[in-house]
């Protein structure tokens, strides 16, 4: 049996290195303020000796390296100090890092060494820099050698013989430092590819070699595979996600270098990255590397490299997604066509839609298993660019309609969610662009890239269509082309048969009831939603469907609807079932049946008291509660009164303070509807608003016994509250009181300077701005505003 390798405690394992490091450290810092060169290169090879561990994962060794790259800063500022007197020479500091027992600590030193070599232009830096570039060799374990590469870089990236660097001149051209960044690059993707296939944490080389000279466990072996389980083997990919960044790093600063001009670019450094790119045959860093490539060099490079680019797609990986690289390519061309008119002619002479259209076309037939969805975000990027470097083109766009139609020639009607989407935003583009319907009329491959659609999205994009007529003023002109568009809009033309709704909600809803509680919480809001479309329907009728009269009543299917959400306390989904609750209490308010929706939110107070324990369910639905009854125009004085009254009180009974004074200002609102003259109650907002002033101040206080920062937050939040009542005209709200929040808000920043929250101080800013915006702008408003002092 193939042994599993020991549980590692990575935080331990951590500790006990970072402790072993800073000890040593604390040594070397001792021996370097003595001046005692000897003893300090021991303790630094000691402390760097840590990176040789193979029990952390990239991420935990990371916090290792960042630890010793720190201190490495230090011995670095020790040489430059010491070569500045002459009490060394750089070359005898080369010659003496060189000692070091272990490999690794001796090439960070080299390292650090090289880089103050290079300072003292006592050698050329491309001969420092080949040299360190080729002993990093030495390391071929992949984590620490992407990390050992990746502190090369670092400490090397001031010092490239880069156009206008003090390090340019003689011997030393661009072309060395392009050499030196992509010699680095090309090593550094080598060992990130190889951590694919690491198996050092299973097997040590001895239990290898004992396990491979077994007969029979090098079946077992063979059955298992050296990686471990599946599981491990994603563990990895993760981790190398965590690393890519050090790869890429070398493109960036590829990028940065004065000296890669265009015809750099073209002849020598893309080139060589794509032979890496396609070469290292794996499908993760293929398509980090080429979205990289997109990313970090200039547009006009792409542009004039497009062939050379494009070539490299269909020999990557078939298991890469493409589609998601070659889509980012085109919208960065698409940007960069509008952003100057003067770009144009250099996307005709380069002949960029053929080239993209090809490449489109070989993608799509070399990744057969590629998801439709896919298919489509291509065309759909390919059709964005092609709008923006040739408008005048309409067999172009219809060229690419053609080609989407062509793929999807064979499908039943699109229901994919992802596709559906993709397709709107295909068929969306030309209207956008052209802003006139007619334009998209003489599109032959328009309306059969439609028809792909299922029902629910055909009518959606019909709306688009009808609203970009109406905000165009579009004016059709010929008989051919308004039968063209009614085909194209028919979705929305064609009526359904409604009359028998209420008794197919009845027959569904008894089947559904029988669904047992892990169905209930799936089946029964579409019966719920389905119930209420019908009772709006009759409502905008008055009862009469299609000319017939219904016998079905409202009040009926509301208790349909009562029994069928009551159906959900056995699952139990309570928190479902009080949305459900709210959404016909609404719809009883918008049929003006007072007694039906004061049931429904009693059903809700109900589930909130005797089902919801949990404080962020809590706060959630009081704040949906709190919602709901706001939008209420139904109830009279008394039932109003009742129902207001205990959102209040469950509001000022939250578990968190915060959460409390938020409630409690929201129930403001309760008492202040402009849509309705009757509720205007301005001292109950105000005694809404000092209540939950009254609660921010016992947070404050809370916090401040625990000596953390406080929520200062929330009394800009009630800041903002006084004066939205201020404008809409509430007598309770005085300047006065304002003013004094606003002194208070200000002595509490002040307070907190040692803890300052800047979206606070942002929030607190923005909101005196608009204060004295409406204090200078003048008419009714602006004398409300006028007596508060900023």
């Amino acid at each position: 049996m193939v042994p599993d390798a020991a549980a590692v405690d990575e935080e331990k394992c951590l500790a006990d290195s970072m402790g072993r490091l800073q000890h040593n450290a604390f040594y070397m810092h001792r021996a370097l303020d003595s001046n005692n060169l000897k003893d300090a290169l021991r303790y630094a090879g000691q402390m760097l000796s840590e990176l040789r561990t193979s029990s952390l994962s990239p991420h935990k060794y990371y916090e290792l390296y960042m630890r010793a790259f720190d201190e490495l800063r230090k011995v670095e500022m020790f040489f430059v100090e010491e070569t500045r007197r002459g009490t060394y020479s750089v070359t005898d500091l080369y010659e003496l890092v060189q000692h070091a027992a272990n490999i690794l600590p001796r090439l960070y030193l080299l390292c650090t060494v090289g880089s103050v070599y290079i300072k003292s232009k006592e050698a050329p830096a491309k001969d420092v820099l080949k040299d360190l570039v080729e002993m990093c060799r030495g390391i071929q374990h992949p984590v620490r050698g992407l990390f050992l590469r990746s502190y090369l870089s670092q400490i090397s990236r001031d010092k490239l013989l880069d156009i206008g660097s003090e390090f340019e001149g003689g011997a030393n051209t661009v072309i060395d430092a392009i050499e030196f960044v992509l010699q680095n690059f090309t090593e550094m993707n080598k060992l990130w590819v190889r951590m694919q296939y690491q198996s050092h944490r299973y097997f040590s080389d001895c239990e290898l070699f004992i396990l491979l000279g077994d007969p029979e466990l090098r079946l077992g072996i063979a059955l298992y595979g050296l990686q471990g389980p599946i599981g491990e083997k994603a563990k990895r990919g993760k981790e190398r996600s965590e690393l890519r960044d050090l790869v890429g790093k070398n493109l960036h600063v590829l990028s940065q270098l004065e000296g890669v001009d265009l015809d750099m670019y073209k002849e020598t450094v893309l080139p060589r990255i794509l032979e890496q790119v396609v070469n290292c045959k794996d499908e993760l860093a293929q398509h980090y590397l080429m979205d990289c490539i997109i990313q970090v060099f200039p547009d006009e490079y792409h542009l004039q490299t497009l062939e050379t680019l494009l070539s490299a797609f269909p020999q990557l990986q078939p298991t890469v997604d493409i589609k998601t690289v070659l889509s980012l390519l085109m919208d960065r061309l698409s940007n960069y066509a509008v952003s100057s008119t003067e770009v144009l002619p250099e996307f005709l002479q380069a002949e960029a839609f053929a080239k993209l259209n090809s490449a489109v076309g070989e993608v799509i037939e070399a990744q057969v298993d590629m998801p439709i969805s896919g298919v489509i975000t291509l065309y759909v990027s390919l059709l964005t660019f092609t709008l923006r470097i040739h408008p005048d083109r309409l067999d172009y766009t219809d060229q690419i309609l053609g080609a989407c139609v062509q793929r999807l020639s064979g499908k039943t009607k699109l229901e994919d969610s992802k596709a559906t989407k993709q397709i709107i935003a295909l068929l969306s583009a030309p209207l956008e662009k052209y802003k006139d319907i007619s334009t998209a009329l003489n599109l032959p491959n328009y309306p059969r890239v439609m028809d792909h659609l299922d029902n629910a999205t055909n009518k959606v994009m019909s709306a688009i269509i009808i609203q970009n007529i109406m905000k165009n003023n579009t004016c059709i002109s010929t008989a051919d082309k308004v039968d063209t568009l009614f085909e194209l809009i028919k979705g929305l033309v064609k009526e359904t048969d409604e009359a028998q709704d209420d008794e197919i909600i009845s027959t569904v809803r008894k089947h559904i009831l029988l669904g047992g509680p892990k169905r209930l919480a799936f089946t029964v809001p579409p019966l719920v939603f389905s119930a209420l479309k019908l009772l709006r329907h009759l409502q905008n009728h008055d009862g009469d469907v299609n000319g017939q009269e219904v016998s079905v009543t409202q009040k009926k299917i509301f208790q349909l609807l009562h029994q069928t959400i009551e159906a959900l306390s056995s699952v139990p989904s309570p928190e479902l079932a009080l949305r459900l609750y709210l959404q016909c209490a609404e719809a009883a308010n918008d049929c003006g049946l007072e007694p039906v929706s004061y049931e429904f939110l009693t059903q809700a107070f109900i589930l909130y008291e005797e089902e919801m324990a949990d404080s962020k369910v809590q706060v959630t639905a009081i704040h949906l509660i709190i919602g709901t009854l706001q939008r209420m125009n139904v109830f009279g004085i008394e039932n109003r009164d009742t129902l207001t009254h205990k959102a209040t009180g469950y509001s000022a009974k939250l578990l968190k303070k915060p959460d409390q004074c938020r409630a409690v200002y929201a129930c403001s609102h309760l008492f202040w509807v402009n849509e309705q003259d009757g509720v205007k109650d301005g001292e109950r907002v105000l005694l809404c608003l000092k209540r939950a002033l009254r609660i921010a101040n016992a947070a404050q206080q809370m916090n401040a016994t625990r000596g953390s920062s406080g929520h200062v937050t929330l009394f800009i939040e009630m800041l903002n509250k006084y004066l939205y009542f201020l404008e809409k005209g509430n007598p309770q709200i005085t300047s006065s009181a304002i003013h004094d929040l606003i002194d208070h808000i200000r002595t509490e920043i002040q307070g907190d300077n040692t803890t300052s929250d800047p979206s606070a101080n942002a929030f607190f800013s923005s909101t005196m701005r608009y204060i004295e915006f409406h204090k200078q702008k003048g008419g009714s408003i602006s004398e409300n505003y006028e007596q508060i002092k900023v």
